[in-house]
């Protein structure tokens, strides 16, 4: 599969929905991973990214006009020890607690299924990103409603032990606009890293349907020294 850039994979899909990237600096010197949200409803579009200890949750912008908190507040950053998690639900809770009692990230993500928001059935999106002694390498996973039989989840999970200087892996939850919105087909998509964390907000947050896009969030991860560096965009400011 060759490399895309992720401006190209962004512009022109109206409706992605929720999506992860992670990869590799071209200097080689940073873990970089993004996560960002949209929201077609008012209810989904009634949030802001806000930062939360190590990691960040999200929370409503008007909390006079929030409808249903499930299945959109959640955190979708916790950091535990060396490992970095983002996903796209409370997953990430399942995935942290897991660690705590020495599952790995395959095994954590077993006891959870697509989401229950009929006739969706969105997948749910994980990636964790291990930096330790200057060694770095990450995984993705997907849990989606099987093409087969909807009430059946089908599980992939995606490990990248030696990350290429200057590319990453791109998933999502929807292939774009639809009703229902149709699930993520495929492997991650290999993009292009940029070395400059502004530079690569702002290309992703230029790209994201202008009425769709609530927040993204960007950390660049120091290899060596595990330090970071956070960029916070919210639609709502």
């Amino acid at each position: 599969m060759e490399t895309r850039k992720i401006q190209d994979e962004l512009k022109g899909n109206s409706y992605p929905g929720r999506g992860i990237v992670v990869g590799l600096s071209p200097d080689g010197k940073h873990a970089v991973t993004a996560y960002f949200i949209m929201g077609r409803s008012e209810n989904s579009r009634n949030r802001v990214f806000v930062e939360d200890g190590e990691g960040i949750k999200t929370q409503a912008y008007d909390p006079a006009k929030l409808e249903d908190p499930s299945l959109i507040i959640y955190a979708p950053v916790r950091v535990i020890g060396s490992k970095t998690i983002v996903t796209n639900g409370d997953q990430t809770d399942t995935v942290y607690a897991g660690y705590q009692d020495g599952l790995t990230f395959e095994q954590s993500l077993r006891s959870r299924r697509f989401e229950p928001d009929e006739p969706n059935r969105t997948p749910r999106i994980s990636a964790v990103l291990q930096v330790e002694n200057g060694e770095y390498g990450y995984a993705l996973s997907i849990l989606k409603s099987s093409p087969l039989d909807h009430s059946a989840c089908d599980r992939f999970t995606y490990s990248y032990e030696s990350p290429v200087k200057g590319y990453g892996h791109f998933i999502h939850t929807y292939v774009t606009d639809g009703n229902p919105l149709p699930s993520f087909e495929g492997e991650p998509v290999p993009v292009e890293i940029s070395d400059d964390i502004e530079e690569f907000t702002r290309t992703i947050w230029e790209s994201l349907n202008e009425d769709n896009k609530v927040s993204l969030f960007v950390r660049y991860i120091d290899v060596a020294t595990g330090e970071y560096e956070t960029k916070i965009v919210n639609k709502h400011e």
